[in-house]
């Protein structure tokens, strides 16, 4: 009798628990957080509530940036199982999968082979979106074709719609979206107007080139006006954020692409990107891929290798900037060599500068120095950091600095430590 009787009492309290939870659950109601915990609640509690950060509406989808152009060994493969722990809904690129610039159909077939075999481990689905060095001329288009059929698309998710585009069109479209996919887009965004949100992406961020109209991202912005919405691209291997048209493009670094990894300052890391959708709009974060780790904190072995890179011998270059003999912050000193023969300049290694006006030159790897060689210095200082053809803000020092055409600052390099001072004038 004891026992049925403690047998009926327990049988009480679970019914207590699972009416609590009950009672306290908004999972039927549409976008309401969530209540799934089943726990017995007293008086007092030591937790701050059993509302779920999460609604029926949400998720999280994952974007992976430039694999190419002079990739890195075993970062990409092992990036699929990163993201697979990361558990998003699906993901999405910005291009430059292969490394591509031949036409030479076997091996563009080897290269998309061993991206497909790459891609195939995701435990999601995986949305392609062409590069430069994807679609570099017209045998690797029809290749492209053959395998994946559309250059660019979209598809429709939980009310939002994502937009896949094609900014390269070889021979001469290289960096355009072409009159075809403009009208395409226009009637795509048309017959989608309601979508809570839109999210586009492609390789090139084309909105810096000078004539917007020639390439066709006028035609595009204009279509996606006074719609919610975020563009994402990859191509310089840089982390960048551009406010546009009262939204934020993203210009993501790399997923194994070359890059001299110098860290978020430099916008130099591999990442993923995972977007958290709400029901008030997404979330977006940046996941350095040096931080996810397995249990073990061992990641799987890969057979993908790297793209050779002849190097040059470099010497340690540290300096200093001034600005009429004052420290000079946030500016990005460049050092160029001379080719006497083709008569032009070539950018050879960079650093940014501290709020001391100290900075450290890469021109492989992080802070790895420059070659010995003569070279001629250029500074230039905008807002968002490192300053190259991509840097969306305006050069705020005097102009003949910012060109080694017309720079009057010379910096010899030796072999052996160097230390090298160098002062414009306001």
């Amino acid at each position: 009798m004891r026992q049925f009787a403690f047998g009926l009492l327990t049988a009480a309290m679970v019914g207590g628990v699972v009416a609590l939870s009950r009672s306290e659950s908004t999972a039927d109601t549409p976008g309401a957080p969530r209540t799934d915990i089943v726990i017995e609640s007293g008086a007092k509690n030591p937790w701050t509530s059993l509302k779920l950060n999460e609604s029926a509406n949400d998720y999280t989808f994952a974007i992976v940036s430039d694999r190419t152009g002079g990739h890195r060994e075993k970062v990409f493969s092992r990036a699929v199982h990163q993201v697979n722990s990361l558990n998003p809904k699906f993901v999405l690129s910005v291009g430059d999968l292969i490394e591509g610039y031949t036409t030479k159909e076997d091996a563009i077939k080897d290269q998309w082979d061993e991206f497909d075999g790459y891609v195939k481990q995701f435990k999601m689905p995986f949305f392609y979106v062409p590069g430069n060095h994807d679609l570099t001329n017209k045998t690797m288009v029809d290749k492209w074709t053959d395998r994946y059929g559309k250059r660019y698309y979209h598809f429709t998710y939980r009310g939002s719609l994502f937009v896949c585009l094609c900014s390269e069109n070889p021979p001469t479209g290289m960096g355009t979206i072409d009159n075809e996919q403009q009208q395409w887009l226009a009637q795509t965004l048309a017959a989608n107007k309601d979508a809570k949100w839109t999210y586009v992406f492609l390789h090139k961020p084309i909105w810096t080139a000078k004539d917007l109209d020639k390439n066709g991202w006028a035609a595009v912005e204009k279509a996606l006006a006074g719609r919610k919405h975020n563009v994402f691209v990859g191509h310089v291997h840089r982390y960048q954020v551009f406010e546009r048209n009262g939204t934020q493009y993203y210009q993501l670094a790399t997923t194994g692409g070359g890059s001299r990894m110098r860290g978020p300052e430099y916008g130099e890391f591999d990442q993923v990107m995972l977007v958290n959708v709400r029901d008030n709009g997404p979330e977006f974060v940046n996941v350095d891929l040096g931080g996810v780790l397995p249990a073990n904190l061992k990641l799987p072995d890969s057979n993908e290798k790297g793209v050779p890179v002849k190097k040059k011998a470099t010497f340690p270059v540290n300096g200093k900037v001034k600005m009429d003999g004052k420290p000079l912050a946030g500016a990005t000193v460049a050092l160029h060599s001379y080719n006497k023969t083709s008569e032009k300049y070539t950018a050879v290694c960079d650093g940014l500068s501290d709020a001391n006006g100290r900075f450290t030159v890469t021109t492989y790897s992080r802070f790895d120095g420059a070659p010995a060689g003569e070279y001629t210095a250029t500074v230039r200082k905008v807002k968002s950091g490192i300053a190259d053809e991509e840097a969306p803000d305006k050069n705020t020092l005097p102009e003949k600095y910012a060109h080694p055409d017309k720079s009057p600052l010379k910096v010899t390099i030796k072999e052996g430590t160097n230390d090298i001072e160098i002062d414009v004038k306001e």
